[in-house]
Formats: C-alpha cells, structure tokens, sequence
C-alpha cells in the first residue's frame, strides 16, 4: 500500500503541499491538465525551484485572473461536482470544503449554509485543495498521515480584519489535533492547509506505519524565515506490510418507516462527507414489516458528525455504535493503456497474486463516447500489463 506522511515542522499550506507534490515527481503538466477541468478561467501553475536554508525545493504559485472571489459552500461544490475529475476526488475535495465551512461557521456563529468563503472561495484556493487531492491520487498514494502541526504566533490581515495567529479558523479545524505553539512570528498554519490534512489524514502526530520511502519531496513556502527552513517535506512510500489493520467505527440503524427514494441521496451524502464505506442490508422486523439496516464505516473522530448526519436525514430514532478492526489488501492506482485508451485501475497484491479492478467512471465515459459495450473496456483493462 502507498502511503504519504507531511512532515510538518515549518507548519502547512496550500501551496506548500503543491509544491512538495511536485518536488516528489508529480508532473506540473499533468496536474494543470486535470486542474483545467474545474472550469476556472486563467489559473495557471508557475514554479520552480528554490533555496530554504540550503536544501532545494519546489516552489508553486497559482496565478488567477479573478482575484479574491467571494462564494458559498454550495457554489464551490457545484464548480466541483460539475468537473470531469474522478469520483474519489471529487468527494474528497468536497469533504475538505465542508469542512472548512464548518470550521468558519463555528468561528463566526452562523449557519453552514450562510458562510462566505473569502481567502478560501477564490479559484487560487480552490485550485490548492483540489490540486492536492488530484495530486495525491496521481501518485497512486491510498493513505496519508502527518506529523504534529507547528502554529506561529503574531497577527495576520484577512477579510474580515487582523486576525491572532494562529486565526480562528485553524484553531477550530484543528481542535483534538496534536500541535505545538511556537515563537516564530509568522501564520504558520493556514486553514487551506490545515483543511486538506485534517481532512485527509488518518493520523496527525502520531507514528505512521513502517513503510519503505520511495519519493521524497519539498515544498517551500512564500518567506524564507530566519528561525527555520520554511519547507514541508514529504515522504511517499510502501507500506512493508502486504495487509493494513486499523480500527473504525460501526455505526448501524434499523429503518422501516421511509421512503426508499431517500437512501440514495443518504448514500451519496454519507461518501461525500467521508464514510469508508455505506450500504443497506434488507431485513424484516417485528409484524413483518420490510425494513432496512443502514450500515457506515467511518474514522473514529467522525462518528458524532455521522450520527448527527443519519439522524437529521433519516426517520430512525436509534442508532448503535461499536469499534470494529479491519484488514485491508495493499493497493495502489495504475494508469494501464488499452486499445480503447488509458483507463485508471486499482492493482491490489497479495500472497503473490496481483489483480486489477478498473475504474468504472473511466470504463462508463470510454464506453459512452466510442459507443462501445462497456464489457469490453472493463475486459481489456483487468487484462492489461502494468510491467
């Protein structure tokens, strides 16, 4: 299984992450290719490399036409959800800005749905946490982890006024979060960043699993810094283990009473907001009448904001939770040429057996435009060599 682990000393950003990305092989190319299709006009990657204290690194700077565009959660989802990125991304992407408008919502006491993103609602931010979802995907990385965050001290100018350092956004993202405050005078953390590793990362502070380093990237951020290398390193490898063992929780309700046009949406909420896995298993229940368990696997410190979830969208009035192990195949994301064209696969190993299990959305839009059965794509890439 391929991993990443941020190496977070000087704090992170954005950028910061884009940067590392690239510094660890990420093709700019690539990345500005997939990055267009969000459909933001004029944004362009520019970098280049640079020095931190002696060690060479990579800096990227998004350039937009538009400047600082102020939009609200459902506008920036719906510049996500109409892009010709993948599924996995697009959840994932989607799940960073939700929480973001949690986070700014707390922080100014309103509702979700009335937050204004400023800094973050500009296509410069928009193109930073997507990028960094995209990025992560086409280095074929399945889990991510981070090492304790490192908060400046000091104020910073945003729209809303001066702000302390760190500003309240970050604190509240990163609440439970381990980090350590520092004297460093500058924003060392910014809620784009902040908002992309507490949402992606399985474990921030603590050990990440053994694994084998493959890449090694860094990121530079805007100063170069007297107290320290301003850089965020990162490490992408295999893990040594052909199995991964973690612990979730198991959140389950029995439904009998709702209209079945409801599980759907539930379904496609719960995934956009971060459930390892969903489904509906039929049941009957007293007095024979036919019902459903709705079942979600989520992270530990999930399992409030899934229980909230499944209680305000659905008619159940109980819902039990229990803490599950779970073993899971090492897995990596493949790009295998086939005679229809590229198509993406998850190539899982295990007990010296590979097997690949192409993506459907790719099987499902080459099949659509060459007006071929969908079959024969999804046939030639669980065939195809990947050396």
């Amino acid at each position: 299984m391929r991993l990443a682990y941020f190496d977070c000393h000087a704090g992170v950003s954005g950028d910061m992450i884009l940067g590392a990305l690239v510094d660890a092989g990420l093709q700019v190319e690539v990345l500005q290719r997939e990055l267009d299709k969000l459909g933001l006009e004029g944004v362009v990657l520019q970098g280049g490399k640079v020095q931190r204290h002696g060690i060479a690194a990579t800096k990227i700077d998004v350039v937009a036409e538009e400047g600082h565009h102020h939009r609200r959660l459902q506008d920036v989802l719906g510049i996500i959800d109409a892009a010709d990125i993948s599924s996995g991304a697009k959840r994932q992407t989607g799940a960073i800005f939700r929480r973001l408008a949690e986070a700014e919502a707390e922080v100014h006491g309103i509702s979700v749905d009335r937050v204004h993103f400023h800094e973050v609602g500009a296509a410069d931010a928009i193109t930073d946490i997507a990028g960094a979802v995209i990025g992560l995907e086409q280095l074929g990385v399945e889990r991510v982890y981070a090492s304790r965050l490192r908060f400046g001290r000091g104020t910073t100018r945003s729209a809303h006024g001066v702000l302390p350092v760190p500003v309240p956004a970050v604190v509240a993202l990163c609440r439970d979060v381990a980090a350590e405050r520092t004297e460093i005078p500058y924003e060392l953390v910014t809620p784009t960043g902040a908002a992309i590793l507490t949402t992606l990362a399985e474990k921030i502070g603590a050990v990440p699993p053994p694994f084998r380093t493959r890449r090694i990237g860094y990121g530079a951020g805007s100063r170069d810094m007297d107290q320290i290398p301003n850089l965020l390193r990162l490490e992408i490898g295999e893990s040594e283990s052909s199995l991964q063992t973690d612990t979730l929780t198991l959140i389950e309700t029995n439904i009998d009473d709702m209209s079945p046009e409801i599980y759907g949406f539930l379904i496609d909420r719960l995934f956009t907001e971060g459930a390892r896995d969903a489904y509906l298993t039929p049941v009957i229940m007293k007095k024979g009448r036919p019902g459903v368990v709705l079942s979600v696997l989520a992270d530990p410190d999930r399992t409030q904001s899934f229980t909230d979830l499944i209680f305000r969208e659905t008619t159940t009035l109980g819902i039990r939770i229990r803490r599950v192990e779970r073993q899971t195949i090492s897995r990596r994301r493949e790009v295998v040429e086939t005679a229809f064209g590229p198509v993406a696969v998850k190539v899982a190993s295990y007990g010296g057996r590979t097997r690949l299990a192409p993506e459907f959305e790719d099987c499902a839009r080459i099949a659509s435009k060459q007006d071929v059965p969908i079959l024969e794509v999804y046939r030639a890439a669980s065939n195809a060599d990947i050396g």
